[in-house]
């Protein structure tokens, strides 16, 4: 690390130190070992901050540390496995209270990176920002063939300090894991490096600039939904210039109805396009609140800033349909089974307490009107049962529970007898159906069947092997009894699939074999007049079946 480096992150420890101290958390500071690493400094405690809670505390230390930190507070607000409610509820009050830096300052970023002077660049180039937030600051321009755009600029050494931030949190959470228990049960370091890339991403102009591109793909479906037009050659990492459209924000009733809009149609809009984007494209906004979604004269919606958007894997997105699925059909145990498959479950947990919290849950929605139902309300629980058992849901899905959450928020401000249910209901047939197609089935499992191939080749191996301890008498089998069934169980649902895979590929590859050669040879399918290959088809179809029929009649697939 270099000298100046070492400086910059020396000094900024001092002024993180008195910030906690300011803000009636020095104590914290002190058991993380802050205090320690700056000799000869001692923090004084403010103690008009101790009749705010914990939670206001932490936000107002936030907002003083400056960009990074209300940027990272902004992000965790997204992650209610991991801070309790009412934390939460202080951090999503979070906002950018920064001045505009100096106009000269933003032509001379956009000038070098552009590599041209703004009047060339620009027929008009307001000198006036529209807005100033912690990262960049945008500015109304119209090119030279009377487009309106918007000009984003990244505020200037805002990478360094925010770098410089990181490197501080992350040897920060280094001292924590090794000092407080908390912090090591968490992995601490582990979120500090994850918060870290999201931030990062934001910080890439050029990445934002590739989302809206793919959100502009993705919008050709919702007819009812714009994206505005990038431009590249006006575009960089630090410079970021796209499409002016004008609209009324979703939060300003007044206009909306001034102008005349369906507010129930606006919101079914607005639901049924994050829906898309999350079970369909699996690629959604992470930041839907009123203020980045515009009401336009005829109707349609306009979406803005994608610094911040969430990725669901095809796993994933599968465990989250079923959620809603088992949500929108009031099962108690599909929505425990989703649960379970989204969450990474600690080895350690109480189980008997998750078990506990997990039917209370199921009775909170059993035989609950479901017009009664918040989707939002649903994926609360499930996050502070997460917390409240350090079960890890991944970033992906948290982010999503947070759009999901903004999201219903709106509409129901837009109309309070609004369902997002309705809306969600024909996504998750479609997924159901989608599921249920034999060709999507066929090819899931055609995926899977090189894994099959080396399960099956590694056998003789392992029976080798298994041999060789039972000879020498090394073998030792340790099973708690209760453990048994759970045990057996597992065992037999392995078993059942891996045979109804084989079957299944067997089949396959037999009808397939046989047509093919029937093609090639141009003969008729047909032996003494009989029709072999359609009898087979029928017969093999019979027996696969019954096979299936017999391992969901066991109940352990």
């Amino acid at each position: 690390m270099s000298a100046g480096k070492r400086i910059r992150q020396l000094q900024r420890y001092r002024t993180i130190v008195s910030a906690f101290a300011r803000n009636g958390l020095g104590y914290v500071s002190h058991e993380m070992g802050l205090t320690e690493k700056l000799q000869f400094f001692r923090s004084v405690e403010h103690k008009e901050h101790h009749d705010k809670s914990v939670g206001e505390r932490i936000r107002l230390l936030l907002e003083e540390l400056g960009p990074t930190f209300v940027k990272l507070g902004q992000i965790a607000s997204t992650r209610p496995d991991l801070l309790p409610a009412d934390i939460l509820k202080e951090l999503e009050r979070l906002q950018d209270k920064v001045s505009a830096f100096p106009y000269q300052d933003a032509v001379s970023i956009i000038e070098e990176e552009l590599g041209a002077p703004v009047e060339s660049l620009f027929q008009r180039f307001s000198d006036t920002p529209l807005a100033a937030a912690s990262i960049g600051q945008v500015y109304q321009a119209q090119l030279h063939d009377g487009t309106e755009v918007v000009v984003k600029v990244q505020r200037p050494d805002i990478q360094r300090m925010i770098e410089t931030d990181l490197d501080i949190l992350a040897d920060w959470a280094r001292l924590a894991e090794s000092r407080l228990d908390w912090a090591h049960n968490y992995r601490l370091l582990d979120i500090v490096d994850e918060l870290g890339k999201a931030l990062r991403a934001e910080l890439d102009y050029g990445a934002e600039a590739r989302n809206a591109r793919r959100f502009a793909n993705q919008s050709r479906a919702p007819k009812h939904v714009r994206i505005p037009a990038i431009y590249w050659d006006y575009s960089t990492k630090l410079v970021l210039t796209m499409q002016y459209i004008e609209g009324i924000k979703l939060s300003d009733q007044d206009k909306l109805k001034q102008a005349g809009l369906d507010r129930r149609l606006l919101a079914e809009r607005f639901a049924s396009a994050i829906f898309h984007q999350v079970l369909v494209e699996g690629f959604f906004h992470g930041d839907p609140h009123p203020g980045n979604v515009l009401a336009l004269p005829d109707g349609s919606l306009a979406l803005l800033d994608f610094g911040m958007v969430g990725r669901l894997s095809p796993g994933m997105k599968k465990h989250f349909a079923s959620f809603v699925i088992a949500l929108r059909n009031q099962s108690s145990k599909g929505v425990i089974r989703a649960i379970s498959h989204m969450g990474v479950i600690p080895d350690d947990v109480d189980r008997d307490g998750l078990n506990a919290d997990v039917d209370e849950m199921r009775e909170k929605y059993y035989k609950v009107p479901l017009n009664q139902v918040s989707l939002g309300a649903a994926v609360n629980d499930l996050f502070a049962l997460a917390f409240r058992h350090q079960i890890r849901i991944p970033s992906e899905l948290t982010l999503l529970g947070k759009s999901l959450l903004t999201m219903e928020g709106v509409v129901t401000a837009l109309d309070p007898t609004f369902s997002v249910f309705d809306v969600a209901e024909p996504f998750g047939k479609k997924l159901f159906l989608e599921r249920l197609d034999p060709r999507q089935m066929l090819k899931n499992w055609m995926e899977d069947v090189p894994e099959y191939f080396d399960l099956l080749s590694e056998v003789p191996l392992s029976l080798k092997q298994l041999s060789t301890v039972l000879r020498q008498g090394k073998l030792r089998v340790e099973v708690a009894s209760p453990q048994v069934d759970a045990l057996m169980t597992k065992m037999d649902r392995i078993s059942n699939r891996l045979s109804f895979s084989i079957v299944l590929l067997a089949l396959s590859i037999v009808m397939v074999g046989l047509i093919i050669g029937a093609a090639l040879s141009e003969s008729h399918t047909l032996l003494w007049r009989i029709p072999i290959i359609e009898i087979g088809f029928v017969v093999a179809m019979v027996m696969f079946i019954w096979l299936i029929y017999a391992i969901l009649r066991s109940g352990r697939f």
